[in-house]
This record gives structure tokens, sequence and C-alpha cells, in this order.
């Protein structure tokens, strides 16, 4: 720990410095792979919609023998083949669910599924969910995360300013598409709890994302005036300040939703978790590597065609200033208080 300390510090100071303005096509590539992986994912397997989202009907019994095996043969007998998707929650609860049933259709299963399990029709859990019900679950999810959008892009605006509330959209953006592209590759269901798992990782990306801009902002601050560095450069700066952080940060936050994933989803059969927090989990690692290697790249680019920062850039590159840490020399010097003078000649 006191190593990453040191390497916190030295990154801090600019005595480290890792490129990743500058090696920003790296990062941009990465994400087209991963985000051509996720579409040609969504268009070949798409997203298993849940019940709340596409209506049908669900059934929960709960019996000592549940198993997959005996609701899929009591489904068959009751001509229920379609459509299907079946659970096990815990050890003695199964899920059913299916496609918009009639009533018949519906008793039908209940009576099947009772005989399967050894149960009473009357202990079977049945619902039905109606396709223009879904339809206004999913209607409401789009209003919450484009509502989302619109007012985190109008406090970034007001906060900081326009440009940085583009990238940090765009990482968002980046971040929410890879995310889906994940969960129609794994397979899971998504439900409210899903969704409830997206505007949470949202949250999360922008809260990193804010904290590597509040860093570039006071090192840009009067940067065109100063003429010590590029705007990328003091960009970069920024980002290896905080970088520790963010790691740190992340670590803390993937620990207990890693817990909940894989201790109880995974071996405590915990079903009913493991939509928000395949959700919380993913979205948390894409929302640091998009905070880091995405966000601030794609500020430095927007800044950079500004007039006065590619007149600043001619300027330092005039110069031949290869120092990519001027705000952070300045910092250190200023708190050293007398020693900052210079020493007087002392006559021998």
């Amino acid at each position: 720990m006191a190593k990453l300390s040191g390497i916190g510090g030295r990154l801090y100071r600019g005595e480290t410095s890792i490129d990743f303005v500058g090696k920003r096509k790296i990062w941009y590539s990465i994400s087209g792979l991963l985000i051509l992986a996720s579409a040609l994912t969504l268009f070949t397997q798409g997203l298993h919609l849940g019940i709340e989202f596409k209506g049908g009907s669900s059934f929960m019994v709960t019996a000592p023998t549940a198993s997959v095996a005996s609701a899929e043969a009591a489904l068959a007998d009751a001509g229920i083949t379609t459509q299907n998707i079946i659970q096990k929650i815990g050890d003695n609860k199964v899920r059913v669910q299916t496609e918009a049933l009639t009533q018949a259709e519906q008793g039908a299963v209940e009576d099947k599924l009772a005989a399967k399990f050894g149960v009473g029709v009357d202990s079977i859990d049945s619902q039905i969910i109606g396709p223009s019900w879904g339809k206004e679950i999913t209607r409401k999810a789009l209003y919450g995360l484009f509502g989302f959008i619109f007012v985190v892009m109008l406090y970034l605006a007001m906060a900081f300013e326009s440009k940085m509330a583009i990238a940090a959209i765009i990482s968002v953006i980046h971040d929410v598409f890879i995310t889906v592209g994940i969960y129609a590759l794994i397979g899971f269901e998504v439900t409210p709890a899903t969704v409830i798992g997206f505007l949470t990782i949202l949250g999360y990306s922008l809260y990193d994302t804010v904290v590597v801009f509040d860093k570039v902002r006071e090192n840009t601050k009067g940067i065109a005036a100063s003429g010590k560095s590029t705007y990328s450069q003091a960009a970069n700066l920024a980002v290896n300040q905080t970088l520790v952080r963010s790691f740190n940060t992340s670590l803390i936050a993937l620990l207990p939703v890693g817990s909940i994933l894989f201790v109880g989803a995974g071996l405590l059969g915990a079903g009913t978790l493991k939509d928000l927090s395949l959700a919380l989990f993913i979205g948390l690692a894409t929302g640091t590597y998009s905070s880091i290697f995405i966000a601030t790249p794609i500020l430095a680019v927007l800044r950079e065609r500004e007039p006065a920062m590619q007149a600043l850039a001619k300027r330092v590159g005039s110069r031949g200033d290869k120092v990519s840490a001027p705000v952070a020399v300045v910092q250190t010097q200023a708190g050293r208080g007398p020693r900052n003078q210079p020493r007087r000649n002392r006559r021998r």
C-alpha cells in the first residue's frame, strides 16, 4: 500500500506520467471493438426482456422437489412449448415465465405444475402482465433514462462548460452500450432491477468523470495566458493526479457488488439479485475505464480545436517545451515557502 501511495505521489507531482491523452487512439480502438462486439451481440441475440416489459404469465412454485426439468415437463404436458423461461431460485423454488396465455391455458399450466410438484393449485403464485402494461413500463424506463441524461448535461454545462458536458455524456453512452451488450451476450433477463442498475452506473460513471474534470479545470485555469503547457498536457496531468483515487474508489465499490454477484447470486442462488448486481459490476468497471481513457481525451480533442488552444500549442511547440506537468511543479514549489526564494551568492 505504501508503494501504491508512493506511485500516487509521483503521479500527482508529475514526476511520473502516463500519456492517456496522447495515446487516445489506442483507447478509442479498444472501445470501438467493444462497441462493435456489443452491437453484433444485440443484433444476433438481442436482449432477453423480462415479463415486466414484454408481458406474459409468471408462475412461482415452492416445493422440496423443485427443478427446471420438472417444470419443463409440466409445460410440455400443458401444451406450452415456446418462449418459456424457467429459473430455479434457491433450493425449493422454480419461476416459470411464458408468453401471454388465455384463462384456459393458464389453468392448464397451474394444474400440470401442481401435479408435477405435488402441491396445491392455490399454493402456486400466478401473475399475468398484459402487453399494454409492459409497454408502459418500457416507456417509463426510457423517460427516466433520457431525463437523467438531460439533467446531467444541463448541470455539467452550468457547473463546468459545454464541451465537458458533451465529453461526459459520450462516455456515459459508451458505458451503457457496452453494459447492454454484455447483458445480451450473457443472456441475463432484463428486469426493472436492471434499469435501476443502469441508472446507478450512470451516476457513478459521471461521479468519477466529474472528479477528473474538476482537476482538469483547476489545471487549465488561465492556461492560455501562462503558455507553460498545452491543454492536452494539463488535462493529462489531471488524469494522472486523480488516477489512484479513481482506482481506490472503484475497487472499494466493486468488492461489495462482486460479493452480491458471485456469492449471493452464484453460490447462494439468490436469483433476484443477479440482474441488479451484474449491471452494477459491469457498469462500475466500464465507468472507471471511460472516465480515465475516454472522457478526458475526448475533452482534450474538443478543446484543442479552439483557436486559442491551437495558438497556445504553437507557442509551446516553438519553445520545444516538453514539460508535461507544469502545473504540478508550480503547485509543489508554491508550498515550499521561503525555500522558493533564490539563494544569495556567498562570498568565500
